[in-house]
């Protein structure tokens, strides 16, 4: 009897060295088991789905962004070049009242500079931004790549003047300013935090051109 059990046991490590073959393609037991943890795919995760959700969330952030710069330029920027007639009562009072509630200087006694901002932004920006606004939110159109890096850069550089003046501005009655400025450093970075948006979202949508492997012209090996 114990000759019979030692063959059996050494039958056993003969036709088991790890799973029994019979049972591994059985379906008893589950395909991975047994197997090495090198067979699993262990390469990362495609990330080309966040990827595209991120970018489209800029999209439509943007899209917001020029949609919301529509009514602010027709009803309240474009007064500073426009005849008054032109406007409503309620129109004329409100920014009148912005311009006394937050001491905005260039809306109240607006200098030559920031009045040919203004022309530009009526002839050049405000009828870019329903074409902006249409492709940002549309998507995947990669031809408003050049005018967006323009349009972005423009407005950049009309920002510097206007943010800087707001800090550095000498609003007293002795330079000869006529309306009411900023006299504090608080009421100065309220100005500033006002004017912000029009830097911040610019300065993101000229990255987002320059750095998006999308809107990336590939350029051609010679």
């Amino acid at each position: 009897m114990g000759v019979v059990c030692m063959a059996f046991k050494g039958a056993e490590r003969q036709l088991r060295p790890g799973i029994p073959a019979p049972l591994e393609g059985s379906g008893l037991l589950p395909r991975s088991a047994g197997r090495d943890e090198e067979d699993f795919d262990s390469s990362p995760p495609d990330h080309s789905m966040v990827t595209v959700i991120v970018r489209r969330s800029l999209d439509l952030l943007l899209g917001l962004y020029f949609l919301s710069h529509i009514p602010i330029t027709l009803f309240f920027d474009l007064q500073v070049v426009l005849p008054r007639e032109f406007y409503w009562a309620k129109f004329r009072n409100l920014l009148s009242w912005y311009a006394k509630e937050f001491k905005d200087p260039l809306m109240q006694s607006t200098p030559v500079w920031f009045k040919s901002f203004v022309f530009c932004e009526l002839l050049f920006q405000l009828p870019f931004f329903p074409v902006a606004t249409y492709a940002f939110f549309r998507g995947n159109c990669k031809w408003i790549r050049m005018p967006a890096i323009i349009y972005s850069v423009h407005t950049l550089t009309t920002l510097i003047p206007i943010l800087s003046t707001f800090l550095f501005g000498d609003f007293s009655k002795a330079s000869g300013f006529k309306g009411q400025g900023p006299e504090t450093f608080h009421e100065r970075i309220t100005l500033v935090a006002i004017y912000a948006p029009y830097f911040v979202f610019p300065l993101i949508l000229l990255l987002f051109m320059l750095k998006n492997p999308f809107y990336e012209e590939k350029r051609k090996r010679k």
